[in-house]
């Protein structure tokens, strides 16, 4: 037990050389030989040499180990360095390359590790602005793509990153055009469509589902193909707007032209107001909602079917009334017509049914059209006849008044004609001028339209001729008077002649009761219905205006004494007329 514990106590220091030491007592208490104890004591020495060799191997393996780690570590801080763009942190890494591996891995790993939290983060930047570009290009593209962007770790470098982000910014910015433009077709689509009636939603969502008022504004489509299916769409509403408009301002048209043929009132157009409100509006000028509806148009088209059909039942009061209005241009005008021949061949046509009523009505009014067009190129003339005319009555008024004698009396009124008879005689003294321009004027116009001018179905220029002719038979009759009343006041005839009456020339003829003595009974009109005969008016009239005066100055009793002096202030009055014009063929 003592050599147990002492034993016990020298396990405690165990080194090879008490180990040999206690080998050695064993052998000898054992009594091994020296040469069982060598050959023992050589497979000693070879097993500790394999030992040392083997710890020696793994002391190398380690140590190449550790240098590959160094080296990787320092590839790997280049290629981080190279990648990120910045060789700024290379600098700050303290040089221990004179130290021990661990110590110069030691100094490596904490800008490797800084460098490798640099380049996650800076990854994550790359991977989310790619993630963005790859999404509005693929809305644009007008496809959503689920792929994660690779990023490509070789080049992290801020001005790689710098050059997406400038990418992502224009390519923002074109999404943002892009989504202004989507939304200002939806609201050209969304206005077209509230002017003609057509579902909104409907019309969008043919066009892209997104388009809807409840999908949010980022999420709507912003394609090439829905730009381009957005405008067409656009395009094929305004020209539908267009011809629309067109339809509509058609039955407008065709409404108020109906409306006016038969005296439609003024409520029953009210009615159509929304109709006639646009008929002269521009494309971009209707904007109220409905105001091109299909339902508008389709009322619009009945209705005027429907005057169609009235008009057609109401034709001949239609066609009567026209007619009427033709007759009273021709009337003003003093042009004869034949209206009874007219509104029997009116009749006739609607009867027979072998002329439709609007080409009926078409051409009467051509027929008024032309009425109105000769009514205008006769104005100057008819108000030249008028005032010619005028003065002729004037001219008749002041040789009743001269006969009159009592017109220089302190009567009541006489003041008013005597005024009368000095604007008549002002007036009378212009009648040859007026005359001369009117032959002029009716020679000129009748050789512009090729035909005769007639007034009332008498040609002017024949009624011009006679009057000029029956005024100088009448200068003739007064001359031929006052010759022979200076032969009745010769000094040896001496006669009381207080109480008699002098004798007068003859009374001039107005130029209205000329027209009125050479026509025989009116037509519809009120106007002649046969020409002039020129030669035997003036005939008969010069005998008769011949035949009168002799008999007028055989019958009357003898002048007063004063009757030459009068005469003579009278013949001063009334200027000599122009010689008879001459002869126009005269135009029924």
């Amino acid at each position: 037990m003592v050599v147990t514990d002492t034993e016990s106590t020298h396990l405690g220091e165990i080194t090879c050389g008490t180990l040999l030491q206690k080998l050695q007592e064993i052998w000898d208490e054992v009594g091994e030989s020296d040469e069982e104890r060598d050959k023992l004591l050589l497979q000693i020495e070879q097993e500790c040499l394999h030992v040392y060799k083997r710890k020696v191997e793994q002391a190398a393996k380690s140590r190449a180990e550790l240098l590959q780690t160094l080296s990787d570590a320092n590839a790997e801080l280049s290629s981080l360095t190279t990648s990120l763009g910045d060789k700024s942190l290379v600098n700050d890494i303290p040089d221990k390359s004179s130290g021990t591996i661990k110590e110069q891995l030691a100094a490596i790993a904490p800008a490797l590790e800084q460098l490798w939290q640099q380049k996650d983060e800076r990854v994550r930047e790359f991977s989310d602005v790619q993630s963005q570009i790859q999404k509005i290009c693929g809305e644009i593209a007008g496809g959503l793509s689920s792929e994660v962007p690779i990023v490509d770790e070789s080049d992290l470098s801020l001005k790689k990153l710098d050059d997406f982000n400038s990418q992502l910014q224009e390519l923002q910015k074109e999404k943002s055009d892009r989504l202004q433009k989507v939304l200002e077709l939806v609201s050209s689509v969304h206005d077209l469509c509230a002017v003609l009636g057509l579902d909104f939603l409907s019309t969008v969502k043919e066009v892209h589902p997104s388009l809807d008022e409840e999908t949010s504004v980022q999420a709507k489509s912003i394609s090439n193909e829905t730009l381009s299916r957005l405008a067409k769409t656009v395009l094929t509403l305004k020209d539908d707007k267009k011809q629309r408009l067109q339809k509509l301002q058609e039955l407008a048209t065709q409404l108020i032209d109906l409306w006016n043929l038969m005296d439609t009132p003024d409520e029953e157009r009210e009615l159509f107001d929304h109709v006639t409100c646009n008929i002269s509006a521009s494309v971009d000028e209707v904007t109220t909602t409905g105001a091109l509806a299909h339902d508008l148009i389709k009322q619009a088209e009945v209705e005027v079917d429907r005057l169609d059909q009235l008009k057609a039942s109401r034709m001949k009061e239609i066609a009567f009334k026209k007619q009427t209005e033709l007759e009273e241009i021709y009337a003003r005008a003093h042009v004869e017509t034949n209206p009874e021949s007219a509104r029997e061949r009116i009749m006739s046509l609607i009867d027979s049914g072998n002329v439709e009523p609007t080409e009926l009505l078409a051409d009467m009014d051509g027929q008024i059209a032309k009425a109105n067009e000769e009514a205008f190129s006769r104005k100057d003339i008819l108000d030249r006849v008028e005032k010619w005319m005028s003065a002729c009555e004037e001219e008749s008024w002041l040789e009743d008044y001269n006969r009159d004698q009592n017109r220089y009396s302190a009567s009541r009124g006489a003041h008013l004609n005597l005024k009368r008879a000095e604007k008549a005689r002002v007036l009378v003294s212009k009648i040859p001028a007026m005359v001369e321009t009117l032959i002029a004027k009716t020679r000129a116009w009748e050789e512009e339209h090729n035909m005769s001018f007639a007034y009332d179905g008498v040609p002017l220029l024949a009624m011009l001729d006679e009057y000029g002719m029956l005024r100088q038979e009448r200068e003739d009759e007064k001359r031929r008077l006052r010759e022979q009343k200076k032969v009745q006041e010769q000094p040896h005839v001496e006669q009381d002649t207080a109480f008699s009456t002098r004798p007068s020339p003859a009374r001039p003829v107005s130029a209205k009761k000329l027209v009125g003595a050479r026509s025989n009974n009116g037509g519809s009109n009120g106007t002649p219905n046969r020409r002039l005969s020129l030669n035997a008016n003036q005939n008969g009239s010069r005998s008769v205006a011949k035949e009168g005066g002799r008999r007028e100055s055989l019958n009357r009793p003898a002048a007063p004494t004063n009757y030459v002096a009068i005469s003579k202030e009278e013949a001063a009055s009334s200027p000599p007329v122009s010689g008879a014009v001459d002869q126009v063929p005269a135009s029924p």
